[in-house]
């Protein structure tokens, strides 16, 4: 199981700048706090915004798994590459799970070394990309992943306009059997557009937010495309979230997270939050991290109206590249971060051994140790420099990458986002100020009904501007 060694954050270890460990103290007043809202959450899980709790628990896991595994069956061996297209939650997760189960080289594998698809995500409308992934994916052998709630995300909608129209090229009456979209299962525009292609959907779960939905069909079905175990990414979860629901705070890993990343950040000036992956493969789950901790808690008002501005700036990096462009910063520069080091104790067969015979006596101390010894104490280094300059930290570890410990993972952070949110008491699942520019996207498209965005964009921007040349 994965395990958070949070010594770090402490203030017997990193002085003033950590935590009294009396606050964590079972008996403590504080952890009695965060047991009264493990029942909090036990009485709300699976209710409104909080039904992605329940995806890895009957009904929805069956319900999914079923799903995913027969869309995915009739697809197999039909496609060479596979095309997400979404944006936010409805591609994050995708590419980190990718990212973090297959080899890096998973496209470049010829068709019988590899699982499943070519896989591409296209998360930006960025013309560039889009146009270079679809040149080099013949429409004839893709089969495009379109993920999108409503069908009316102005990004997704018009990634989605120009491959319906190169499929239609391509493929005439037979294009809608290259299409795969998840969306709302009853309701919306893109449901109207595929129940008249006749396009295969599955389901975005009602109450499951996009930056929560990576182990729903939104996560599950790329996944399944390409090989993953879909199943142990739900059981991982399943084991984390029977541990995130004990009361007692030493015992209940998101409890335990929330708190530290919170007091750190309100009590002691720790507001930005750095996830530091000692594992290349695991450095785009950092991303995802990053949706999830700064689309959630930042927020300007609390639940009673008072404005707060609320949150956290979370920040990626890797061990051990950034050691070398970052890491500088975080031991000299100001002391308002919380570094979080993600470490994998064994890279199973992947592990290499540093050859000996070299004969240089300076790098002597090299030959004949592993790869994964050499990332360990590089991490291990980085750690206690890190404590010398009073800077906390703590450690998430893998025991091994896998698709298990991965949906642990997934599901810590989620939970511990939901804890967050009721310490800072505000909503954790909308996000008003995303909501804002959609509107202002819509209105500067010409979308009919937001013509006032246009004018209200008008109005502050068209000003006189002020550019150097």
């Amino acid at each position: 199981m994965l395990t958070i060694d949070y010594a770090n954050c402490l203030s017997d270890r990193v002085g003033p700048h950590g935590l009294d460990p009396a606050r964590v103290h079972p008996d403590s007043e504080p952890a009695r706090g965060m047991a009264a809202l493990t029942d909090r959450l036990a009485a709300s899980r699976g209710t409104g915004w909080e039904r992605w709790r329940e995806l890895w628990n009957e009904p929805m896991r069956t319900e999914h798994l079923n799903a995913v595994h027969a869309t995915a069956n009739e697809c197999e061996g039909r496609f060479e590459n596979m095309v997400v297209l979404g944006i936010g939650g409805s591609a994050l997760g995708n590419i980190a799970l990718q990212s973090a189960l297959n080899p890096p080289t998973h496209n470049l594998l010829p068709a019988d070394k590899r699982d499943g698809p070519r896989m591409f995500v296209v998360d930006n409308v960025d013309p560039a990309n889009l146009k270079a992934v679809l040149d080099l994916c013949d429409p004839k052998t893709t089969l495009f992943n379109v993920v999108s709630k409503s069908g009316e995300t102005a990004e997704t909608a018009a990634q989605f306009m120009i491959i319906r129209e190169r499929l239609q090229a391509a493929l005439a009456g037979k294009w809608s059997e290259h299409v795969v979209a998840i969306t709302d299962p009853a309701r919306g525009t893109m449901r109207t557009i595929c129940d008249d292609a006749g396009i295969t959907t599955l389901p975005v779960p009602e109450g499951v937010g996009g930056r929560f939905s990576v182990l729903s069909p939104v996560g599950l079905f790329s996944a399944a495309m390409c090989g993953i175990d879909i199943t142990a990414l739900l059981d991982g979860a399943k084991a984390m979230d029977e541990r995130c629901s004990r009361p007692r705070l030493t015992e209940n890993p998101a409890a335990m997270l929330a708190f530290l990343l919170v007091e750190l950040g309100t009590r002691k000036g720790k507001a930005n939050h750095v996830l530091m992956p000692y594992a290349n493969s695991l450095y785009l789950l950092a991303d995802w991290y990053r949706q999830l901790w700064a689309e959630s808690l930042g927020k300007k008002t609390d639940l009673s109206g008072e404005t707060v501005y609320a949150g956290f700036t979370p920040i990626k990096a890797l061990g051990t590249t950034d050691q070398h462009s970052q890491v500088q910063l975080y031991r000299e520069g100001p002391n308002d971060k919380v570094i979080g080091f993600v470490e994998v104790e064994s890279f199973g067969d992947d592990d290499l051994t540093i050859p000996t015979g070299m004969g240089v006596d300076a790098i002597a101390y090299l030959e004949g140790q592993s790869m994964t010894a050499l990332l360990n104490a590089e991490k291990k280094a980085t750690e206690y420099a890190l404590v010398a300059s009073s800077r906390p930290n703590f450690t998430i570890t893998f025991p091994t990458v896998d698709a298990h410990h991965v949906g642990e993972f997934i599901a810590l952070w989620e939970i511990a986002t939901a804890y967050a949110g009721l310490m800072l008491n505000i909503d954790a699942y909308d996000q008003p100020a995303v909501e804002t520019g959609k509107k202002a996207t819509f209105g500067l498209m010409g979308r009919e009904g937001f013509q006032d965005w246009q004018t209200k964009v008008a109005q502050i921007l068209s000003e006189t501007p002020h550019v150097v040349r």
